[in-house]
């Protein structure tokens, strides 16, 4: 019975938290001290929401920090589950997929991926206002989801890890660079033509 109780009250909390308490005792998990946070929707609900989330966590938000997280894409997407009887849809799939980059010293990309929320949902046709103000809610309570599975791949990066995905970024960039300098200089050495030798031939 304790353990029920237990239980429940644990997910009363969970719930209260409403996406926006970090998983496990509710500190700070994230060994990421500084962070830019930018988006391509600058002023939309998804990149607001995480840097709210991020500041409560203890995580300075600042333009001059060493790495940069981008929201690069955010999409929505929705499609029919299943049908009614008569032929009306009856039950929709929302999908919302999130895509981001760790940027860091020098602009290089140090890592992307992308984060996924789904929800189905059910259509009442003689109630299409009700029907509309779930969706509204599902879609808020996706991004809720996002946010924090993007707070959870956070707190799984590591100044180490950083850094190492840095020393690749850095030695790849210098590697497409000697590439491209190679090229030029064989470019430059190459003996060439000119018209009138071309029109003798």
């Amino acid at each position: 019975m304790i353990k029920r109780n237990l239980l429940v009250m644990g997910l009363a909390v969970l719930l209260s938290a409403c996406g926006f308490q970090l998983r496990g005792t509710g500190t700070n998990q994230l060994t990421i001290t500084e962070l830019d946070v930018s988006a391509r929707n600058a002023y939309g609900d998804t990149v607001r929401e995480l840097r709210q989330v991020l500041e409560s966590s203890g995580v300075k938000l600042t333009a001059n920090a060493p790495y940069k997280l981008i929201l690069t894409n955010e999409k929505e997407t929705q499609r029919s589950a299943s049908y009614s009887g008569n032929g009306g849809t009856a039950e929709y799939e929302l999908t919302n997929v999130l895509n981001y980059e760790v940027v860091g010293h020098n602009n290089l990309t140090l890592l992307s991926n992308k984060v996924e929320a789904h929800k189905v949902y059910l259509q009442d046709a003689s109630n299409i206002a009700g029907s509309g103000q779930e969706a509204v809610m599902i879609r808020k309570e996706m991004r809720r989801d996002l946010i924090q599975q993007m707070v959870l791949r956070l707190e799984q990066l590591t100044p180490a890890q950083l850094e190492k995905l840095q020393q690749v970024a850095d030695a790849k960039a210098k590697a497409e660079a000697d590439a491209i300098e190679a090229a030029r200089k064989a470019q430059e050495e190459t003996p060439q033509q000119s018209p009138l030798e071309l029109q003798n031939q």
